[in-house]
């Protein structure tokens, strides 16, 4: 198994982990979010079971003083009927009648003719009783409270007594409107650790709020809205108050929850990203270490293959003069000649190697006429001719020859030695491009990128750097851009390689 191959493997182990380390990370949490919201639940449970109780409590309270307003009702017919006792005389003990009378302290009333004329009062501020209008306006206001009663004397006529609820009854209602407001203050509101929203029975007019953001506690629109979204969580708890009539609580999950909900995934992209970063950092500190490394190889292979070569080229010189066939020392100065170049090649790695003017389709030629002898006999090689054969295109000779001779190699091993190669040269606005295609075996749509990526060969027998060096030298030496244009297996593959110019 190739490094490529068993480092696609590794990636694929990895991300099969942190999917999981990621389930299992969002279960957890899940499982932590969801004890936490049962337990609130619990809690809102009691609080809403609070909540009835108190108002059970509240309208228990108010039939209480319902029956002490009857109870005082009863009181003035009484004290009205022994009053007539007394005035009529009808009775021959009339001690009962005056301790009736006697014993009202608390009960205002006021008991006046058929014209409304004040004939005898009690339990009045002296305020009233010394000014008639104010005297008059306390019986209309007695009027509307209570219908009064009737009393008949001496045969046909008739008096009218008016009363209203004593003090201590008056105070006692304003404790239980004090109840009220304190049910709705501190029961429902203060004592709620969920966002609450208090409503009157239409649901519009919006009474209390307690833990509600502010920014919509302050619109009206967006409480209306809160509740429409509350009702659907959660039924609303229906009040029934004394004056009030039916209220509603509408409650949701406190916003802790919410957070606690999204606190994982929140949790995990804040991870990846930091992993993110980790990961590009390391991956431009080892790609830095590969720079140097390959850097450090070629140049020292440059040194290594200079002293031998110096030597070649003295032992030739050397054969030269002994009258060694003229043939054989020709083709052994085309591999010095090969030394040389492969020499300048390693020895530009790692370093901004010039870019001149250059004849691109000239330059082509003479690296096919080169291979052409030292390839099989069966692949064929051909570069058509451009309209212009004398573009110029900025170039290093050495390291570009360096790249199609790395295509025309790979070209080969796909074919297995026999087919054709075709070398093309187009240009448009984007610059100039050379596309080299061949009618080996293809490389599937998924190794399109991943050809180009160090350590990638699909031969038994490689490093996998020929395509990696020959994109380095394209786009980092060049300024260009080399990709797989177009292939599939078993139909052939198409490189092209863009420049500017």
């Amino acid at each position: 198994m190739d490094l490529y191959s068993r480092k696609q493997r590794w990636k694929l182990v990895l991300a099969v982990m942190a999917i999981l380390i990621i389930g299992a990370s969002l279960w957890y949490s899940s499982r932590i979010v969801e004890g936490i919201r049962g337990e609130e639940r619990r809690k809102v449970r009691l609080w809403a079971e609070a909540v009835q109780n108190r108002a059970e409590l509240v309208n228990y309270t108010e039939k209480l003083f319902q029956r002490l307003r009857e109870e005082e009702r009863k009181k003035v017919q009484l004290w009205a009927e022994a009053t007539v006792r007394l005035v009529s005389g009808a009775d021959g003990d009339l001690s009962f009648y005056l301790k009736v009378v006697s014993d009202n302290t608390t009960v205002p009333v006021v008991i006046t003719d058929a014209e409304r004329k004040v004939r005898s009062f009690r339990n009045l501020d002296e305020r009233i009783t010394n000014d008639p209008e104010l005297l008059a306006a306390e019986v209309d206001t007695m009027a509307k409270l209570h219908p009064p009663i009737e009393i008949s004397i001496l045969g046909d006529q008739k008096q009218y007594l008016y009363y209203k609820e004593s003090k201590v009854f008056t105070e006692l209602q304003e404790v239980m409107d004090g109840i009220i407001q304190s049910f709705i203050s501190e029961t429902v509101m203060g004592t709620a650790a969920v966002p609450v929203i208090y409503t009157d029975s239409t649901r519009l007019r919006i009474i209390e709020t307690a833990n509600i953001e502010a920014h919509v506690d302050s619109d009206t629109t967006a409480l209306l809205a809160r509740i429409t979204s509350m009702e659907q969580v959660n039924p609303p708890i229906v009040i029934q108050l004394p004056g009030q009539g039916k209220n509603y609580i509408f409650y949701e999950e406190s916003l802790v929850i919410t957070q606690l909900r999204y606190f994982p995934y929140v949790q995990l992209v804040i991870l990846g990203l930091f992993l993110l970063v980790a990961y590009a950092l390391f991956s431009i500190f080892r790609n830095a270490e590969q720079n140097q490394v390959w850097v450090g190889m070629a140049k020292e292979t440059a040194h290594q293959l200079g002293t031998p070569l110096s030597s070649l080229m003295a032992w030739t010189e050397l054969l030269k003069e002994q009258g060694t066939d003229p043939s054989a020392l020709n083709e052994m100065r085309k591999d010095l000649d090969r030394l040389e170049v492969i020499t300048e090649r390693f020895s530009k790695i790692g370093s901004s190697p010039d870019l001149e003017p250059e004849k691109l389709y000239h330059m082509l030629r003479a690296t096919v006429l080169y291979l052409r002898p030292r390839l099989p006999s069966r692949a064929l090689i051909e570069v058509t001719t451009p309209l212009d054969t004398e573009v110029l295109v900025p170039l290093n000779r050495a390291l570009f020859s360096w790249v199609i001779e790395n295509l025309i190699r790979n070209a080969v091993d796909a074919m297995g030695g026999e087919g054709s190669i075709t070398i093309t040269m187009e240009r448009d606005s984007t610059g100039m491009h050379v596309d080299l295609t061949d009618t080996g075996k293809g490389i599937p749509q998924s190794q399109h990128r991943t050809v180009f990526a160090p350590g990638f060969t699909t031969k038994k027998r490689g490093w996998g750097l020929g395509l990696s060096l020959s994109k380095r030298i394209i786009e980092q030496y060049h300024g260009g851009h080399i990709f797989v244009k177009k292939s599939a297996p078993g139909k052939g593959t198409t490189f092209r390689i863009t420049l500017k110019g």
